[in-house]
């Protein structure tokens, strides 16, 4: 380990997280000051001089070396325009799912049935479907109980080749290809060619009733 990394070790060890900081940074202060100063393109220089704060100061409290004072923070909203509200504001919502690509990948490959892999929580509120759909070779009309006739959604070929036929239509996608749907005509699907194809799809969630 270089020694420049073995020291900042040793300072992190001999200096632990205080109780306020550990409170405090679920709200991330120091990334909002950072993003307010941007959105503004406020140089720190010029933000000090607009506050009376020193850019050393101001530095820190961007980079969570610092917690700021009410008072201290009270003078940078002025200068937002923002009230104290938007730094300890509680999330309403916040979902962060995460598929690795060893789940993706695992499973049998060849010629069985259809294999779905939800990507966002089942907790999911935001009215949208997020899939990967493995379509084994020599299949047809896979999809199309979820992306057929009266709806939308956007199909994306992570891999192999899709065929999907409407009204007359045959259009074949390769990788890289995704297709925007909006029909309320029947669609037929099939993996073009000897291999399988996988897709991630995304539509609104079915309603019940």
């Amino acid at each position: 380990m270089p020694a420049l990394q073995i020291k900042a070790v040793k300072k992190k060890m001999a200096n632990p997280m205080t109780y306020a900081q550990w409170s405090l940074e679920p709200y991330c202060i120091g990334m909002k000051l950072r993003a307010l100063r941007t959105q503004k393109r406020l140089t720190l220089a010029r933000l000090a001089a607009e506050t009376g704060l020193s850019t050393a100061l101001l530095s820190k409290l961007e980079t969570d070396r610092m917690i700021p004072t009410l008072p201290t923070l009270a003078t940078i909203c002025r200068v937002y325009g923002v009230g104290m509200s938007h730094f300890f504001c509680e999330p309403d919502r916040h979902v962060l799912s995460i598929t690795r690509r060893a789940h993706l990948e695992s499973g049998a490959r060849g010629p069985e049935l259809v294999k779905t892999i939800p990507l966002n929580s089942p907790t999911n509120s935001s009215g949208l479907v997020a899939e990967m759909i493995e379509v084994p070779a020599g299949t047809s009309d896979v999809l199309s109980d979820l992306y057929s006739h009266d709806t939308c959604g956007l199909v994306y070929v992570i891999e192999g080749r899709l065929q999907l036929a409407a009204g007359g239509l045959h259009e074949v996608l390769e990788a890289g290809d995704c297709v925007f749907i909006e029909t309320r005509m029947p669609l037929v699907w099939s993996a073009a060619g000897k291999h399988p194809c996988r897709v991630i799809g995304v539509r609104p969630a079915k309603t019940s009733g």
